[in-house]
């Protein structure tokens, strides 16, 4: 019978903070302000562009947009900030992406 690792010897796992932001430097999603689509339809774009915010924080992120000119969506990394920049686009949305 082949013997399983116990939680009490199973291998520890260190992650270099420093070494995995060089590698993956964080991008972040930013919302633009525009003019074009209600501020009800912002929000559930939000919500279904970034399936991770809450309706309180998409409606934090839309005002934000509304009164500032643009908002930060979320921060991540490259790859995954293009795919939210892309499904915003796809939703009429104005946004961008850049370096944190």
């Amino acid at each position: 019978m082949p013997q399983t690792a116990s939680p009490s010897t199973a291998p520890t796992i260190t992650v270099d903070e420093a070494a995995l932001t060089r590698l993956l430097p964080p991008y972040r999603v930013i919302l633009h302000n525009d003019d074009h689509n209600g501020m009800d339809y912002v929000v559930r774009s939000l919500m279904r562009s970034v399936p991770s915010l809450t309706l309180e924080r998409a409606a934090e992120i839309m005002l934000e947009a509304h009164n500032y000119g643009q908002a930060t969506v979320t921060v991540c990394v490259k790859e995954a900030a293009e795919y939210y920049r892309d499904r915003l686009e796809s939703c009429a949305l104005t946004a961008t992406i850049e370096p944190a």
